[in-house]
């Protein structure tokens, strides 16, 4: 039981990192992002191209973990490029539209990233490095309940979501984000540069699905270009499930999300299952709280 509820965790902190950039991008704008599993996406594939770029160099061979923060490091500056280069396009011409407009934006935006990765990359399985895999193979940690990826993955995920809360909490960013989302308007009297802080916060929730892109592909080895679309879709579910709009509730919802999935998994007859476990769970919290676990009832402004 301990071992499936540590796979779980490390399974739903990575859906954590991605939740996040859903609620953070919906707290400030009240808009859903669904380009942002295809950012996901992107990060995967930046991490592999820069660790194959080491490789020709031989840095990945001779310090593999170093050159697997490195790769982190790009795959989190082309993510935010990209998604303040979205944000620009296709979101703010229409922040003051009628609220399909910008869904249906989001949704094209979706369709074209992945279409975009397909032209430059191919439809084939990008390989993740085996020289940096290698690195993490051998005894499982945590006496014997994870394996080294998992084991890292859940402690860096952690180790991203606390960082994610101090700058919201304790810095002048954090407060600026938090200014904008509950009354942009004030927050531009008061002298917060309110299109810096949106693009701000695409970049910073784009940094997070970077991170977790690379840590998913170390996982499983591999990335491919539809790979955003389930997991994107599982982490908008985690995001729902914690409170749409709330940190804390995104990161509770990614944790809970993945460990219903291992509970499905080990459990069930059918261990496919699981995913449908998960949603009549996220059903029955709608239910009874449809703001979600640690989501507020928005107050109706008059």
């Amino acid at each position: 039981m301990l071992q499936t509820l540590l796979i779980g965790l490390a399974q739903g902190s990575s859906y954590a990192l991605i939740a996040l950039g859903y609620t953070m991008v919906y707290g400030v704008l009240g808009m859903i992002n669904f380009a942002h599993g295809e950012i996901f996406t992107l990060g995967a594939y930046a991490g592999i191209l820069a660790l194959a770029g080491g490789t020709a160099m031989g840095i990945t061979t001779a310090h593999p973990l170093a050159a697997l923060v490195l790769a982190g490091g790009i795959a989190v500056l082309v993510c935010a490029a990209h998604s303040v280069a979205v944000e620009r396009i296709a979101y703010r011409p229409l922040r003051k539209a009628h609220a399909l407009a910008p869904l249906i934006s989001a949704i094209g935006m979706s369709i074209f990233l992945q279409n975009y990765l397909q032209m430059t990359q191919g439809t084939d399985n990008k390989v993740f490095p085996h020289a940096v895999r290698a690195v993490f193979e051998g005894a499982p940690m945590m006496g014997g309940a994870l394996s080294r990826v998992q084991a890292v993955i859940l402690a860096a995920s952690l180790s991203c979501m606390l960082a994610l809360h101090l700058l919201i909490t304790r810095t002048k960013a954090g407060r600026a984000m938090r200014a904008v989302s509950q009354d942009p308007a004030m927050a531009a009297l008061c002298g917060v540069d309110v299109d810096r802080t949106i693009s701000g916060t695409f970049a910073l929730g784009s940094a997070l699905a970077a991170a977790g892109g690379v840590l998913v592909a170390l996982n499983y080895g591999s990335a491919q270009p539809y790979m955003g679309y389930q997991v994107g879709l599982k982490a908008f579910t985690a995001a729902v499930l914690g409170g749409i709009g709330s940190v804390p509730g995104a990161m509770l919802g990614g944790l809970l999300l993945g460990v219903i999935e291992a509970l499905g998994s080990a459990f069930l007859p059918v261990p496919e299952y699981k995913d449908a476990l998960a949603f009549l769970v996220l059903l029955a919290v709608l239910l009874v709280k449809p703001s979600g676990l640690m989501g507020e009832k928005a107050a109706v402004k008059v």
